[in-house]
């Protein structure tokens, strides 16, 4: 026995009364005032109740019910039938509207195939290119979504939908920084605009229904650039391996900076690397003129360290880094 109750309409339905016939015409009514006629192209018993195969005879697309309600007791989206006129499709119609609907979804049920095959192959080769660039202590992915507008005002339905992500850069921590946002939306043609420092790109709604920390012109619609924790290295691969499949989706700068010849203003700059902590190293001396060169490689500005006993400005890095530091400073080392 099958019986269903709807609580709001008030009334209950034995399923397992067949309520249509095959080749009779049924409505949808949906969402948004949506309606939709549909032909019964097949009919089913099971344990449940009757089940009903419901296909659009415009689109062929197929759908399936098990509660068919008369058009009398219409409340709310659900199938409905005209238990007082009914109406039906010639068999031989309905005939050619199954077999287009067999053809429609073996097609479908192909480009699903397609599509998954295509997806494992992107993420084969995105997870061994990710695992060549992503730093071994990174813990947060800087991307950009290009936001397509499914905004519908007649309805007060706002949304969009994500057509395509780019990965601008890795960071070590999870902090939302708009500096290091810019930095990173830089170096994409299509995020570059969102690298001028404008207080109207910076969007914060940390907050229910909010979108979080991010640069954008428009909440629904353009490019926008922000920051996915993923926990470590592993995490990183495991969420972005199909986005690095395409190499094109991958725009970061060289993990490693090139060694350049020292210009010619920070040609005396001399400076010191000390271990400052278990985890931490610092450069001390005169960092000033290589600010923008400490700054790309993450390091923190801080106004009162202790060095030598006394107290004096300096930068701060992670000790994973020291490599990274001593070579890109092997010029300026007293």
């Amino acid at each position: 026995m099958g019986k269903v109750t709807l609580l709001f309409a008030g009334k209950s339905y034995d399923t397992d009364v067949q309520s249509v016939r095959e080749n009779q015409i049924v409505i949808y009514d949906g969402p948004y005032s949506m309606r939709r006629r549909m032909v019964v192209a097949g009919i089913e018993h099971t344990q449940s109740g009757y089940n009903y195969r419901l296909i659009d005879p415009e689109t062929a697309e197929e759908h399936t019910a098990d509660l068919i309600r008369p058009l009398r007791d219409k409340f709310g989206i659900g199938h409905y039938y005209d238990d007082e006129h009914p109406e039906f499709m010639d068999a031989a119609e309905v005939a050619a509207l199954r077999t287009r609907a067999d053809a429609l979804k073996a097609e479908q049920e192909a480009a699903r195939r397609a599509a998954a095959e295509d997806a494992e192959r992107l993420r084969t080769i995105g997870a061994e290119r990710l695992r060549q660039i992503v730093p071994d202590d990174a813990v947060a992915v800087i991307i950009g979504e290009q936001h397509e507008s499914e905004c519908d005002p007649y309805t007060d339905y706002f949304g969009s939908r994500i057509v395509r992500t780019v990965i601008l850069g890795f960071s070590t921590h999870t902090r939302d920084l708009f500096p290091e946002m810019r930095k990173a939306a830089a170096r994409f043609e299509g995020t570059a605009h969102l690298a001028e420092r404008n207080a109207e790109y910076e969007h914060r709604e940390k907050y229910s229904m909010g979108h979080g920390y991010y640069l954008g012109t428009h909440r629904y619609s353009g490019w926008q650039v922000s920051k996915e924790s993923c926990r470590d290295k592993e995490g990183i691969i495991k969420r972005f391996a199909v986005v690095a499949g395409k190499s094109d989706n991958v725009c970061i700068e060289n993990p490693a900076p090139v060694q350049t010849a020292a210009p010619e203003t920070v040609a005396d700059a001399r400076v010191e690397i000390v271990e400052y902590s278990a985890k931490s190293i610092a450069v001390f001396g005169d960092t000033k003129p290589l600010r923008d060169t400490l700054r790309d490689l993450n390091g923190l500005f801080r106004a009162c360290l202790t060095h030598d006993g006394t107290r004096c400005a300096g930068w701060i890095f992670s000790k994973r880094r020291e490599q990274e530091v001593r070579s890109a400073l092997a010029a300026y080392l007293k």
